[in-house]
């Protein structure tokens, strides 16, 4: 019996050696049928992200529901941030305040429900109740549901309703099977089993989905927020895929094994001065630190030329982009000077500049999950510190508790999508304004807060273009935000992954055609 029973044993570990191991690949074992599992590591599936569910309804989790096709949207963006319809299969814009989509027909939620107006109707309704930034973007006064026809009455005119109903807080679930362990019911080509953020999302195939069958049986996301960790994990074979790798890894993934998706987007690696920080509420400092910013090197040396520097929130290719603006360019000794007119010199020679007895050291608050920041900070410090400013960097996970302390931090550091629904007001209402919910700086401008209210009614893309230049200049012309550089975002993935591709919005990375082979 012991000799069959090791016999038997030895059998099963060589069937293990050539079927293979971990989470990936083909599992041939149980007869003819295989099962197909794909792992992709991803940095920012954590709480700290504000991703800490898929529940597309809890803060920022929604873009972990779109970018893991569970979720989808009425509307979608072409690779040209254009809206493009999607669950909904037209739209029109009756007057100021009445929208009418038509949705497709034929599309099931997880739950097994059919998706109508009337199950939108509660998800939008849900939506505006439970999310911050939703009710102040849409405005929805009614809505109506008939069939497959939706329409939708604004409070007041809503010229960006369609862009927002692309934003991932906008994914249509059915809020009627409810939210188990942060579990929703979407209608894309994933349905998730199991979720815990920070660590893993499982997910398997949805066999009803609309679009066509996914080519995945199962599939796993594993939060690994280490770059060193996310490249070794790569390179042994543990995941298939990497989303968020650091640039100075990139040399050690040939072209001949691995695939890169590159896209340009308008994710800005940007800094918020705290108007209630007497270091930064000072506007010599914050002119100062605009100016001594290195924007080039930083782009070139620490991201390997991946990504470009910025000017103002949006990138150049955009009808309202930073092109259009002027902002303070690279200029270490003009800066001095800037710092010497309003007092601050240094008087004990230690190189770092002082005023009335106080040094002048910025307390400068980031994070890690964007491998990019920590660059940013190390580069910043480096730059400052020869205009003689001390920067003392906070790189911690407990970023979004400090932040909201006007006491804890004097600049922070972040990375953002400023244009995800093609659009200029989603940056300023999110950020800028008074009623904003992330004006983490307390920045206020009366002329931006007149050209805000004209934009938001205004239908015109031509105009709405003009405003946003207008709204960028203003918030520049005081440094309150210092706009570094923009990213060019790489997927990197194993040579057999197929499907697995960037888009400048920086969402749709699960499809149903997303595959190994």
């Amino acid at each position: 019996m012991r000799k069959t029973l090791s016999l038997l044993l030895a059998f099963c570990f060589a069937v293990g050696l050539l079927t293979g191991c971990g989470g990936s690949g083909g599992d041939k074992s149980s007869g003819a049928s295989t099962t197909k599992k794909m792992v992709i590591g991803d940095t920012t599936f954590t709480p700290d992200n504000l991703e800490k569910t898929i529940n597309p309804h809890d803060e920022y989790s929604g873009w972990a529901c779109i970018r893991y096709g569970i979720g989808e949207t009425l509307v979608r963006y072409s690779d040209k941030m254009e809206v493009q319809p999607w669950l909904a299969t037209s739209y029109e814009n009756i007057d100021p305040l009445t929208w009418k989509l038509t949705l497709k027909d034929g599309v099931k939620f997880h739950s097994g429900r059919a998706m109508d107006a009337a199950a939108v109707k509660d998800c939008l309704e849900a939506l505006v109740k439970n999310h911050d930034r939703a009710p102040k973007d849409l405005m929805i006064d009614s809505i109506e549901a008939n069939g497959q026809t939706l329409t939708i009455k604004t409070k007041e005119p809503r010229p960006a309703l369609l862009h927002y109903l692309g934003d991932p807080y906008a994914c249509i679930v059915d809020v009627a099977a409810g939210v188990k362990d942060g579990i929703v019911s979407g209608t894309g080509p994933y349905i998730a089993t199991d979720c815990k953020s920070g660590d893993h999302l499982t997910l398997k195939k949805n066999v009803t989905y609309w679009n066509g069958a996914p080519k995945l049986d199962e599939l796993t996301i594993r939060a690994i927020s280490n770059g060193n960790t996310l490249a070794a994990a790569l390179q042994s074979g543990e995941i298939d895929a990497a989303y968020g790798m650091a640039y100075e890894s990139y040399p050690l993934f040939p072209s001949d094994k691995y695939r890169f998706s590159k896209v340009a987007t308008s994710r800005a690696f940007f800094l918020w001065m705290n108007y209630e920080s007497p270091i930064a509420s000072d506007p010599a400092v914050r002119k100062a630190i605009a100016m001594g910013i290195n924007k080039d090197g930083f782009v070139k040396t620490l991201l390997n030329g991946n990504g470009y520097p910025a000017s103002g929130a949006f990138p150049s290719g955009f009808a309202f982009g930073g092109d259009k603006v002027k902002t303070e360019s690279y200029n270490p000794e003009g800066a001095k000077k800037v710092l010497e007119a309003a007092g601050w010199v240094d008087t004990d020679g230690d190189g770092i500049r002082e005023k009335d007895g106080k040094k002048l050291t910025v307390r400068w608050l980031t994070y890690p999950s964007r491998l990019e920041l920590p660059l940013l900070a190390e580069s910043a410090q480096a730059e400052l510190k020869k205009i003689g400013i001390d920067v003392e960097v906070n790189n911690t996970k407990n970023h979004n508790k400090i932040r909201k302390d006007p006491a804890g931090w004097d600049v922070y550091a972040s990375a953002m999508v400023t244009a995800p629904t093609g659009d200029p007001e989603y940056f300023f209402t999110s950020c800028t304004l008074d009623s904003s919910p992330v004006n983490n700086g307390r920045f206020h401008s009366d002329k931006l807060e007149g050209l805000a209210k004209e934009l938001a009614g205004e239908f015109d893309p031509a105009k709405r273009a003009s405003l946003a230049v207008e709204m960028q200049q203003a918030i520049l012309d005081d440094n309150g935000y210092v706009f570094c550089s923009f990213l060019q975002m790489s997927l990197i993935s194993k040579k057999n992954v197929v499907g697995y591709d960037a888009h400048p919005c920086d969402y749709y990375q699960v499809t149903a055609d997303l595959d190994i082979k």
